[in-house]
């Protein structure tokens, strides 16, 4: 492998930062799906609330990541050669402000057609000018926010599916969780230099998985909560020392993020037996037999992940069955079919929740124990990223294009 940081156009864009809360990562600020941004259209179209829309070259499904007046896409080129590749476009008017090619290698498409080279999302860090990315096995790196190559780390490891889970930023750490069918393992680099901070090897068996770790708060402490191949563990960001585990026999390939409340962490368990479980966060060691609080065995998802808002948890199947939960007991309260398939994860914005199809379809409906859908709103093109809110607006990337959705200022 070939590792590159060629920028091929840098256009600096001088303005204010973004007016309101910025989207930097995988599912926002909170890593949960949730914005407190208003104002956020209701309906659109191709000819309705579209401030702008740009083509995207290339192939990705990277979902966009909004911040200091730019969205930040990854994609791998278009003309088979193997380039890895970042990309920045302006918030205001939708230009393209930064392509970059991070890294170069012999593989030109992912080994599931349905995913792609440049899955796993962006990370900003407008504080230090860092834009770190993520290919999987292909290669990790941090670059500026012009464009400058700062460091790359490679993670060999063999996965059916390609890559997919998602970096977080953790104080001054990077950190990953690296799960194949030859090694399993959570990483944590520093952040400013990629050297490695610590290293937590997965006890066997392992397997392959595609989850994004996520950073939450118990009691005085905070752990690192990452869901591998049948079990998941919470762990000491500062150190990589395993404080608790849930296992779920044979649940593997994970795709979908936890989120976290009431105490509980809500995980989908993966291929085999799909299920949704909620697990107390407050435990030592092996919690399964005395922490898991519910198990939901019907409609769960395979790779969008779940929503909580408030007291009740939303998911919603790859196949388009909606389901809506207490959160405390695992309690159905509705089950809708929403129609298409599903691999986009729900937003929680502006007292909404956003459902987006892989057919561009996304489903408006209005939080609370019983259905009531508000809107749906078709795009062309297919849409397996996951969206973000910033500045006022939709931010959806389709397979060719990206879309900046709200009312012109």
């Amino acid at each position: 492998m070939r590792r590159l940081a060629t920028v091929v156009a840098v256009v600096m864009v001088i303005g204010p930062a973004a007016r309101a809360q910025d989207w930097p990562a995988f599912r926002g600020p909170t890593g949960q799906g949730h914005s407190t941004e208003r104002g956020l259209p209701l309906e659109w179209s191709e000819s309705t609330n579209v401030i702008w829309k740009v083509p995207v070259p290339g192939r990705g499904w990277s979902s966009p990541v909004v911040a200091d007046g730019r969205v930040w896409l990854t994609t791998a080129a278009p003309d088979r050669t193997g380039s890895l590749r970042l990309l920045a476009y302006d918030v205001g008017t939708g230009r393209e402000v930064l392509d970059s090619e991070v890294f170069r290698v012999d593989q030109t498409a992912s080994p599931n057609p349905k995913n792609s080279l440049a899955s796993p999302t962006p990370v900003i860090d407008v504080g230090d000018g860092r834009v770190y990315v993520h290919f999987g096995a292909d290669g990790t790196a941090a670059l500026t926010t012009d464009g400058e190559l700062l460091w790359s780390r490679q993670f060999p490891h063999v996965t059916q599916h390609g890559n997919g889970g998602s970096p977080v930023l953790y104080r001054d750490r990077l950190i990953l969780s690296v799960d194949g069918y030859d090694t399993a393992y959570v990483v944590a680099l520093d952040a400013a230099t990629g050297d490695e901070r610590w290293r937590t090897v997965r006890r066997n068996p392992i397997s392959q998985a595609y989850s994004t770790p996520l950073i939450i708060r118990v009691g005085e402490g905070d752990q690192l909560f990452s869901i591998g191949a049948f079990r998941a563990t919470a762990y000491d960001p500062d150190s990589g020392a395993e404080i608790w585990e849930v296992s779920y026999g044979d649940g593997f390939s994970n795709v979908p993020a936890p989120v976290f409340g009431h105490g509980m962490v809500y995980v989908a368990t993966g291929f085999q037996v799909p299920s949704v479980i909620a697990v107390r966060a407050d435990g030592r060691g092996d919690v399964t037999g005395t922490h898991t609080a519910w198990t939901l065995r019907r409609g769960a998802p395979l790779t969008p992940s779940p929503l909580l808002v408030g007291d009740e948890l939303y998911i919603v199947s790859d196949l388009g069955i909606a389901t809506c939960l207490d959160a405390r007991t695992g309690a159905t309260h509705w089950r809708e079919r929403l129609g298409g398939n599903f691999s986009a994860s729900p937003v929680f914005a502006d007292g909404r929740i956003y459902f987006q199809s892989e057919e561009g379809v996304t489903t408006v409906l209005a939080p609370g124990t019983a259905y009531r859908e508000l809107a749906t709103n078709r795009l062309d093109g297919a849409t397996l990223a996951s969206m973000a809110v910033a500045s006022g607006s939709l931010f959806i990337r389709t397979h060719d294009h990206l879309y900046r959705l709200g009312s012109r200022p």
